[in-house]
């Protein structure tokens, strides 16, 4: 966890934090930790602060342990003013992900803030239907006209059909533009095995996130919201599920798939213009870390910011919205100000 804090604020040169240096175990004075200087061990924790002053600690450890630096912070609070904060926290704040490998089952078991509250989940519904019949009145001229292009790009029909999981868990039939070429043999579900299939329309559809539109009858039935994580396919649930559930570095299973389907999935969402399109299990993972950063954070200003962005990436036509390292940079935005600081991991 303490390295990849690390990289993330190295890779944003208008970072409000300013790294002092790092305590490690087993380390030694001079040694360096993912680019910054190693000042000690964790029993140098005193020393660091009497000589460097922090304004801000961050510490990392394995999930579910408890080492010596935490007394000794304990302690040294009590004659020093600074702030204290777990590098998973900050990571988040920083990456806009959840460092889903650091957690432990205590910090999703007891926690409230993976409980989307009902006054959220009523007004993002509402938000989402209003947006549902709007976007069907405005753009039925455009969908004539997409599903004609379709017909006469290649053979087939203009929709496609698949059964997706949805809130809870429940399957439902997702509805969509064809994008691609009927495949003779049967496939992975995954965009890059099936490069070869998109067909000329298909591609442009893509790449303004037109094929889309058709799901605005599954919002309007209520198997999904506007914003939401991406439904996927029935086939890959059990994959998923598994993968997911051994993604803790603390050994213990843990049912993050799960979470996903506490709120209904969406046409877009926080994964899909922070990220891009999964090609293989790994990349659906990493989506999954976008995920529950949205589940976590669930709230109508969340939903309003995602339409935002994805404006812009329909607009711009780009497949994934710009890094987040270069939008995520102003002390606001991290939580912790512009602030000194020693890690501890």
């Amino acid at each position: 966890m303490a390295r990849e804090l690390l990289a993330e604020i190295r890779r944003r040169p208008r970072c409000p934090i300013d790294v002092v240096g790092v305590l490690a175990e087993p380390a030694y004075r001079g040694d360096k930790l993912g680019g910054y200087p190693v000042l000690g061990k964790l029993n140098s924790l005193v020393r660091v602060l009497k000589e460097h002053g922090p304004q801000l600690i961050i510490v990392a450890h394995a999930p579910g342990t408890v080492d010596l630096s935490e007394h000794q912070l304990l302690e040294a609070s009590v004659h020093g003013s600074f702030q204290i904060a777990q590098a998973s926290t900050v990571y988040e704040q920083l990456s806009g992900k959840l460092p889903l490998e650091s957690y432990d089952l205590e910090d999703v078991l007891y926690s409230e803030t993976f409980q989307p509250a009902r006054s959220s989940l009523v007004a993002t519904r509402l938000l989402s239907l209003a947006a549902a019949v709007v976007g069907l009145v405005l753009t039925a001229p455009l969908m004539l006209l997409i599903a004609l292009l379709i017909r006469l790009d290649s053979p087939g029909p203009a929709l496609f059909r698949q059964e997706r999981s949805g809130y809870l868990g429940r399957p439902f039939m997702l509805v969509k533009f064809r994008t691609m070429r009927h495949a003779e043999e049967h496939r992975s579900e995954w965009e890059g095995d099936n490069a070869d299939r998109i067909t000329g329309v298909g591609r442009w559809l893509r790449k303004f996130r037109l094929d889309e539109l058709p799901q605005f009858f599954n919002v309007l039935k209520g198997d999904m919201n506007l914003v939401g994580p991406r439904p996927h396919p029935a086939s890959n649930i059990a994959l998923l599920s598994l993968v997911a559930r051994n993604t803790a570095e603390s050994g213990v299973p843990i049912p993050y798939y799960d979470l996903r389907s506490t709120v209904r999935p969406g046409i877009t969402g926080w994964a899909q213009v922070r990220y891009r399109y999964a090609n293989n299990l790994q990349e659906e993972i990493e989506k999954l870390h976008f995920d529950l950063y949205y589940i976590k954070h669930y709230s109508l200003a969340l939903d309003l910011q995602i339409l935002l962005e994805t404006v812009w990436v329909v607009f711009a036509g780009h497949t994934v919205a710009s890094d987040p390292a270069e939008e995520i940079d102003s002390p606001s935005a991290t939580g912790v100000g512009d602030r000194r600081q020693t890690t501890t991991p």
